[in-house]
């Protein structure tokens, strides 16, 4: 299918899930605007590699999604949001009574807070238009939970609620909203942590990403960015007008449990 013509904002996509998302939309040919709270020289370049390589125009927007100024701002400078991907996400783990106010706070400011003010400053650009797709990526912990981690899911769950009700408020317009919850997907941020965890259980990397970081994943592999990038294209298709208002999960089987 093609997007062309449409415009798609993704937050928090300088790298990981993000930038996979918006490599495979401007692979079928939306003009992208990238996002994160820093403002380098290389994520720029990584606006002009995805520009020259597919054919399309991307941008690179800074904006802290800790604010929701920010948030809306980013929305009002891409000028136009045909496609919204709300991924921009950080994590902290601790017990419940020694957990630090500040990152609850942080955490759901960016992973929950922002796909509000996204939205909302995104819905009147999309009514303009006549058509837009709102992809939320939540996560396997948005259906589910885990210990120590309670910010996080309490975010991830948030995001899920968000989109049923944005599903519910657009469900007689040419408007969809829904949320992808992935497993454990293989960024390079969870590849880093691979060697810590070798050296913590004594183990080499093919057991202890089997035995320690998928012992949820029932399928015993990492979802990558490139199956959750096709799942963003495929919800952006007419395939899927009459998806909205759901989840659909890329976890090798961990909620089937």
């Amino acid at each position: 299918m093609s997007l062309q013509g449409k415009t798609a904002v993704i937050t928090g996509s300088n790298s990981g899930i993000g930038l996979g998302v918006a490599e495979a939309l401007a692979g079928a040919g939306a003009d992208v605007v990238l996002n994160s709270f820093t403002d380098r020289d290389e994520d720029h370049a990584l606006a002009a590699d995805l520009a020259a390589r597919h054919g399309v125009s991307a941008r690179y927007i800074a904006a802290d999604m800790s604010k929701g100024s920010d948030c809306r701002s980013l929305i009002e400078k891409a000028g136009a949001c045909d496609i919204l991907v709300n991924n921009a996400g950080i994590q902290h783990v601790a017990p419940i009574d020694s957990f630090p106010t500040e990152k609850w706070d942080a955490i759901i400011a960016i992973n929950l807070s922002s796909s509000f003010h996204t939205t909302a400053a995104a819905l009147p650009l999309m009514r303009a238009a006549g058509w837009g797709r709102i992809v939320n990526i939540a996560s396997a912990h948005g259906l589910t939970a885990s210990p120590f981690k309670s910010a996080y899911i309490a975010a991830k769950h948030g995001v899920v609620g968000l989109s049923k009700t944005t599903a519910l408020e657009t469900a007689e317009e040419p408007i969809t909203c829904n949320a992808i919850c992935p497993g454990y997907v293989l960024t390079p941020l969870v590849e880093a942590q691979i060697p810590g965890q070798m050296a913590a259980h004594d183990m080499d990397r093919d057991t202890v990403v089997r035995e320690v970081m998928l012992q949820r994943q029932p399928s015993r592999q990492f979802a990558t960015v490139e199956q959750i990038g096709g799942t963003a294209v495929f919800l952006c298709s007419e395939a899927a007008d009459q998806i909205t208002g759901t989840t659909i999960s890329v976890d090798g089987g961990w909620t089937a449990l």
